[in-house]
């Protein structure tokens, strides 16, 4: 049982290859039967035309005996003996001249064996072989005897046709099989090192064809593998590109500021405060912009561990109020105790507490962000909701891009829009999902994590 449990699925390259092969066998051998039976008839049976004229030979000896006897036999032989070379004889039922000349002891020694028009002639015998052909009206009364002329003799060509049968038939047989081989194997091959030379080009936007990607084989497979790879590769140099940009471009207010600071004449603790601030927002920024980076282009899995969601939010709580200064009871979580996950400590925490920052940032100055969810089979559904006023339709997908900021649909300041951007790549990177939806009165950010 286990050998089946090991055979390739039905579309398998495997079967492909296996018909092709079975297809080219019994192609092969019904070639070899059908084919080696006509030659057979070709190279060791009279043709239908030298048999015509034997035939009408015996007819013209058996109208000379039926209508002169002897003396007509003898005068058809004559006739014969202008027309033919070989011996030719007439004899009766008894094995006995039919003409006025009786047969000699060699002659009568031939008609011991004497081969029918529908017999195989072999070449190999020494000599020409002799044929008996009855009368065709009363075959009882006599029949022809002749030795075959050699213009009779079949497989006159007969090694033309063993070179056609042993050496072309099969070498295009194999041709098409190589064709067949070349289409099933060599074409989608030659299109993933084409892709693969497009990459070594730096053209990232290669993919490879339908016909290719739409197979249901291995090759197939690799194919769509290759065109993921792609587009994971597109992206990866597509957000280096725009983290490049967007960090030059938000490093540049702060330098701004920083230079324009230290050509004032301000009083050194106002200057030193300034300094102060715009250096933690551009470690910010790059601690930020190394960590989205580092979060998309790790492939390694996450350690994980148990994490009971309710003791996660009270140690986020407790921060969140002492850089906010908003009290615990603004920050309320309604989940159960039992409510653990599966996950990484760490991500997990950096991804809750970027929400929740964003959730407070953007919030009025009496709100409250809560934390509430429910068990759903392996999972666990939890949401953050705000009452900041929630953010336009079109924008609850681009809120997770990179320095994505929506300032002016939602009041609020501070962040360089990378806080939910870090958040997703942290969550998915445990196996998870993150969503948003307006509720109506602020925004409520989806979690689904696997539960413990």
């Amino acid at each position: 049982m286990q050998g089946f449990e090991r055979l390739p699925g039905k579309h398998s390259l495997f079967w492909k290859l296996a018909c092709l092969l079975i297809a080219f066998c019994l192609l092969m051998i019904w070639l070899s039967w059908s084919w080696g039976r006509y030659m057979e008839q070709q190279s060791a049976y009279l043709s239908d035309k030298s048999r015509e004229i034997l035939s009408g030979y015996a007819a013209g000896a058996e109208l000379a005996w039926s209508t002169q006897g002897s003396a007509g036999v003898d005068a058809w032989l004559q006739l014969m003996a202008k027309r033919e070379t070989t011996w030719v004889g007439v004899i009766g039922n008894d094995l006995q001249s039919l003409s006025s000349t009786p047969l000699r002891d060699k002659e009568s020694q031939r008609l011991t064996f004497l081969r029918g028009l529908d017999w195989p002639v072999s070449r190999h015998v020494i000599g020409l072989p002799w044929m008996k052909v009855p009368f065709p009206v009363d075959p009882g009364v006599g029949s022809l005897v002749i030795e075959l002329p050699q213009r009779f003799m079949p497989g006159r060509y007969q090694l033309f046709w063993r070179v056609v049968t042993n050496g072309v038939i099969p070498g295009l047989f194999t041709l098409l099989l190589c064709i067949g081989l070349y289409r099933l194997l060599i074409m989608p091959l030659n299109q993933l090192r084409e892709q693969a030379n497009a990459w070594r080009a730096d053209q990232l936007n290669t993919r490879m064809s339908r016909d290719a990607t739409s197979r249901q084989d291995e090759l197939g497979e690799l194919g769509r593998a290759f065109d993921h790879m792609s587009e994971r590769l597109q992206g990866t140099v597509r957000l280096q590109q725009q983290l490049l940009r967007d960090m030059s471009h938000e490093l540049r207010t702060p330098l701004s500021r920083l230079r324009v600071a230290c050509d004032s004449e301000q009083d050194p603790a106002r200057l030193r405060e300034r300094l102060s601030r715009e250096i933690d927002a551009m470690q910010r920024l790059v601690e930020d912009s190394l960590q989205l980076a580092w979060l998309d282009s790790e492939t390694a899995p996450l350690p994980q561990e148990d994490i009971q969601l309710q003791a996660l939010w009270d140690m986020l709580r407790e921060n969140a109020c002492f850089e906010s200064h908003w009290p615990a009871s603004r920050l309320p979580c309604l989940l159960p105790a039992d409510s653990w996950v599966r996950g990484n400590l760490n991500a997990l925490a950096q991804a809750l507490e970027n929400i929740l920052r964003n959730a407070i940032r953007h919030s009025p100055d009496d709100g409250s962000v809560q934390l509430d969810g429910c068990r759903e089979g392996d999972y666990w559904h939890i949401w953050l909701e705000d009452q900041g006023g929630g953010i336009d339709e079109r924008d609850l997908e681009r809120i997770f891009a990179p320095f994505t900021r929506l300032d002016g649909s939602r009041p609020g300041d501070g962040g360089f829009g990378l806080g939910l951007s870090i958040a997703r790549n942290a969550v998915q990177r445990q196996g998870g999902r993150l969503w948003a939806e307006n509720t109506g009165q602020g925004l409520r950010v989806h979690l689904r994590l696997l539960a413990c």
